[in-house]
């Protein structure tokens, strides 16, 4: 995948498996991919079958060897019920192959489940919900855009979904400081300071030059010719036509300051395009102000959100939410109350007493503190029921 992650949109699924520790395996999976919500694990099939009338899935992953009612069986009788549902067949044994293609699954995973082989399958899945709705995914990437611009972990360029070959890496980190600072001024001496800090000026200057003449080829052959401007001793990047992750992110942010039922599912959208830091591994020193900016959207955005779920009584998008809050910002305190007063009112003491002690631990071996007093008393009052 070039964004790191699977998922541009939220997949709904159901999981069946008798083996409770296959279960949490695959469920645990599942989340990490970042773009499936598992709205129920069931342990047989009869429990499924139950409760099938108030269930919302898309996608059912089912052990086939289930006690009792199989997962073959359990496949036909959701499929009756709603022919949309795709089947994802899960199962030590080869031959049940045939079986599960018989009944029009749209994939069969061997245990135990790889997660590239798992990326595979949301991934055919997405294209399937996709086709069948009409609609295209705003990161996808629309007939008219060949280049696509990741700035998200790791700074990438692809054009034609193939990866643009850099003549040197200083090349690379020229485009990413324009792409950062695009349709903006960019005096030459600013260029030098920020990528060649430490040389000598009139060789960081013939080295710009140098870079600047790749880059023009590069963009020339891409199709982009005359995109980067240069006057007044500086340069400008006019680039249109693109597709960027980190541009779009902000795009979707701006454009929905409040959050609400008709824009939930584009703010959805933009949570998943953050698959990391603002060009983290690429550890250029001048990131660090875009990637702090980045983050304090991300945090914004995440807390509206949970927000918006509160109000609406959805308590599992909330704890998904707050999760993903404190993955991203591990030191909050307050994104670490809201989640245990969720785990404590949902009559779940145990889990939150759990992410308490994750979270001490982390704070006392990374920095060396406590908790405040406010997280402490909760704590407490938590313990004492």
């Amino acid at each position: 995948m070039l964004i790191g992650k699977v998922g541009f949109f939220m997949i709904r699924a159901i999981l069946v498996d008798d083996e409770k520790l296959a279960l949490q395996l695959m469920e645990r999976k599942l989340n990490d991919l970042g773009s499936v919500e598992v709205v129920r694990a069931f342990t047989d099939a009869e429990s499924v079958i139950r409760e099938l009338k108030d269930l919302d899935f898309q996608v059912a992953f089912l052990d086939i060897e289930l006690a009792g009612i199989s997962g073959l069986d359990l496949a036909e009788i959701i499929q009756e019920w709603n022919s949309a549902i795709h089947i994802v067949f899960i199962t030590a044994y080869r031959d049940y192959a045939i079986q599960a293609f018989e009944l029009a699954s749209i994939d069969y995973l061997l245990k135990p489940v790889l997660i590239s082989r798992l990326e595979k399958t949301i991934t055919r899945i997405q294209d399937q919900l996709l086709l069948k709705n009409g609609t295209i995914l705003p990161n996808k990437k629309q007939p008219s855009t060949s280049l696509k611009i990741i700035c998200f972990n790791e700074f990438g360029v692809y054009h034609n979904e193939e990866p643009v070959k850099w003549k040197t890496a200083k090349v690379k980190e020229l485009f990413a400081l324009f792409i950062t600072h695009l349709h903006t001024y960019l005096n030459r001496d600013t260029i030098i300071n920020t990528i060649w800090p430490d040389h000598d000026y009139d060789k960081a200057k013939i080295q710009l030059h140098t870079c600047i003449s790749h880059l023009r080829k590069m963009l020339d052959s891409l199709g982009f010719k005359g995109s980067l401007l240069f006057s007044n001793q500086g340069y400008t990047l006019e680039l249109d036509n693109f597709y960027c992750d980190a541009i779009e992110f902000e795009r979707l942010i701006e454009r929905n300051p409040i959050v609400k039922k008709e824009n939930i599912k584009e703010l959805e959208t933009a949570v998943l395009l953050y698959t990391g830091e603002y060009m983290e591994n690429n550890h250029y020193e001048w990131t660090k102000v875009k990637m702090q900016t980045t983050r304090e959207k991300l945090f914004q955005l995440l807390q509206k959100m949970i927000d918006y779920y509160t109000k609406e009584k959805q308590f599992d998008k909330k704890k998904h939410y707050l999760h993903i809050l404190l993955k991203y910002n591990p030191y909050s305190e307050h994104a670490l109350r809201q989640l245990m007063i969720h785990y404590s009112d949902e009559g779940n003491r145990g889990d939150a007493v759990k992410i308490y002690h994750e979270f001490l631990t982390h704070l006392q071996t990374d920095l060396g503190m406590l908790p405040d007093q406010t997280t402490i008393r909760l704590y407490e009052s938590i313990l004492k029921g």
